[in-house]
């Protein structure tokens, strides 16, 4: 590494040092702000708390790195050029590409810091603090000697296209790990109703992938006239073919954004079989989380050639340009994921779509510089 080169770097992680731990600062006082009520109710101890927070905290970091390295860069670079060091160093003969190789360099390595966040230590905060929260929940209901309505899922419905099999569950406990009043429909491959299970509870057995039903009734059907041909009662009765993972059911139900990149990848690699149009918004978010991989170096270059324009351009309006690309950048992924979501696009496509346009923008920028 040339003098040059260590010089831009340690001014650029100052500026990058100080702002991540700022923006993190404000996300950690809203995080306060959301739940730190709700974990005083369920009577978490000052511990406890500290614990949870510390491990909720990762998860923002995807959130907060893009946002932190835009405004590092522009600061670092808008300086240089402020101070004519930009012009300086173009009269040594250097242009652009080997002033700033040291951030593309760094911009790789924070590509490959965004792919182990994304795939490693996001998706452990996720998991670890929502069931950090859910025991605690637990755990006071247990001292109350009730359970009520927290961890109780309601209306748990899962269309199950490869073995033509509909579930309806209207209650499912993530404590007892126990389904009450479920429905489970064998259709005929025209999607035309064969057998019904309904049973007052049931359970999933996890080491033989098997659900066992109790207080139920089983019931045949004539699949091309509709009307019931037989019915039989039962005490209890397990079902072999019966193997859907009721957290698989849950989490279909789930908002995108709430669910981590393993759960993601779960789905879509469930369904990926199938033509499930519910399926299609959770593609959009597990590939615009292998999208984000590559935004650090999107965002090298969108701030670069503004930030260190002409000497007769005020650094200001390179700024200025720069954060309106990346406004645009960011209303471009939110456009493209909501068609992606609704059908429109394919969610590769709706995922990769914005970073290639800016790709495009980028190049033909640093094309025009001198």
């Amino acid at each position: 590494m040339t003098l040059i080169d260590r010089y831009l770097l340690r001014e650029w992680l100052k500026i990058l040092g100080l702002l991540l731990c700022a923006t993190m600062g404000l996300l950690l006082m809203q995080a306060l702000y959301d739940n730190f009520r709700d974990l005083i109710e369920v009577g978490a101890s000052f511990g406890e708390m500290l614990f949870y927070y510390a491990v909720l905290m990762p998860s923002y970091f995807s959130i907060v790195l893009p946002i932190a390295l835009l405004l590092s860069l522009l600061f670092v670079l808008g300086k240089l050029h402020r101070n004519n060091e930009i012009t300086a160093i173009r009269a040594a003969g250097l242009n652009i590409f080997s002033t700033t190789r040291s951030l593309w360099v760094a911009g790789l390595v924070l590509c490959g810091v965004s792919l182990f966040l994304n795939a490693r230590v996001v998706p452990w905060s996720v998991e670890t603090s929502r069931t950090m929260l859910e025991s605690f929940e637990s755990r006071a209901e247990e001292l109350k000697g009730t359970r009520g309505s927290l961890g109780l899922i309601t209306s748990v419905a899962f269309d199950n296209h490869r073995a033509n099999r509909m579930w309806y569950i209207n209650r499912y406990s993530r404590f007892a790990e126990k389904a009450y009043g479920v429905t489970v429909s064998e259709l005929t491959r025209e999607r035309r109703e064969r057998t019904r299970l309904m049973a007052r509870e049931a359970t999933y057995n996890r080491a033989t992938r098997q659900w066992t039903l109790r207080d139920g009734r089983e019931m045949w059907f004539d699949p091309e006239l509709g009307e019931l041909m037989r019915s039989v009662t039962f005490a209890e009765k397990t079902v072999p073919h019966l193997n859907e993972d009721p957290e698989l059911m849950l989490l279909i139900d789930r908002r995108p954004r709430d669910l981590s990149f393993f759960e993601l990848q779960r789905i879509v690699d469930y369904f990926t079989l199938e033509d499930n149009p519910k399926v299609t918004r959770y593609a959009v978010r597990y590939y615009g989380l292998l999208a984000d991989t590559f935004g650090p170096l999107i965002i090298l270059a969108i701030a670069i050639p503004f930030a260190v324009s002409g000497v007769r351009v005020s650094p200001v309006v390179g700024v200025s340009k720069s954060i309106g690309l990346f406004f645009l950048y960011y209303l471009l992924t939110t456009v493209l994921t909501l068609m992606g979501g609704k059908g429109y696009l394919d969610p590769i496509w709706a995922a990769f779509a914005p970073n290639l346009a800016m790709v495009g923008l980028a190049t033909w920028f640093f094309g025009r510089m001198r």
